[in-house]
């Protein structure tokens, strides 16, 4: 895949580089959670999304990142570079426990006391998740922050949330298990997120691509279900 950007009718190729260390990566999703590409995930409603906190704590373990969306749905995130071996097998064991022990260990009040203590503008930033423009802090009403929360504790008993797996590279026998937990898992979305690192001089580009959607089923008139999705490229340039 060729990528340049265009100056004066002059192209520039931009050079694919590896992410110095899972933590950068895992810094820039958690900066930056639009990085994951919630247009791609679910085109007819974009998920967005608020970070409750990193390295979350979970029983004697640390989720890489703990996020919620507009729907109050948990998303958790776990962080891996491609060529980390982990990336392959191990790392799908560590999301399942995650996921099974969340409804015991997380209560409303401690994500939102995470969230509160881990964002410099919780107030405005929900706000933000909640309406779609961010406003003066203290316009949010507190009995809806309230309700948000609760929602949110809600869905982890119900077991609505989403797995997130974060890489620069997948691994093809990642992205296999990914779908198949996607098409298996009852009320849980299981997908695979790629974010490549693209740099040029000053100029960087984060590409990111999202694997193990559920392919659309057929419609009633006996029509084939589609041979492949295409998921397109989500691009963000950095000067």
């Amino acid at each position: 895949m060729g990528i340049y950007t265009e100056e004066g009718g002059n192209l520039t190729e931009l050079n694919e580089t590896a992410f110095e260390a899972e933590a950068v990566l895992q810094a820039l999703i958690a900066d930056h959670p639009e990085l994951l590409d919630g247009k791609q995930q679910t085109p007819d409603k974009p998920r967005q999304w608020v970070l409750v906190r990193r390295e979350m704590p979970i029983q004697d373990l640390a989720l890489d990142l703990l996020l919620v969306d507009q729907d109050a749905v948990p998303t958790l995130v776990e962080v891996k570079r491609g060529e980390n071996p982990e990336t392959k097998r191990k790392v799908i064991g560590q999301m399942l426990e995650y996921a099974a022990h969340a409804p015991r260990y997380w209560t409303a009040h401690q994500l939102r006391e995470s969230f509160n203590e881990n964002c410099e503008d919780a107030d405005v930033e929900l706000q933000a998740l909640l309406h779609g423009e961010a406003q003066a802090e203290g316009d949010l009403d507190e009995n809806e922050v309230t309700e948000f929360w609760n929602k949110v504790a809600t869905n982890l008993a119900a077991k609505r949330m989403r797995l997130l797996f974060v890489a620069d590279q997948l691994p093809d026998e990642l992205v296999r298990v990914v779908e198949f937990l996607n098409e298996k898992m009852e009320g849980i979305d299981v997908l695979a997120v790629e974010v490549k690192q693209f740099e040029s001089g000053p100029t960087r580009t984060l590409v990111s691509r999202v694997m193990g959607q559920r392919a659309k089923p057929p419609s009633r008139r006996g029509d084939q279900p589609p041979s492949g999705v295409d998921y397109g490229d989500g691009l963000v340039l950095e000067r």
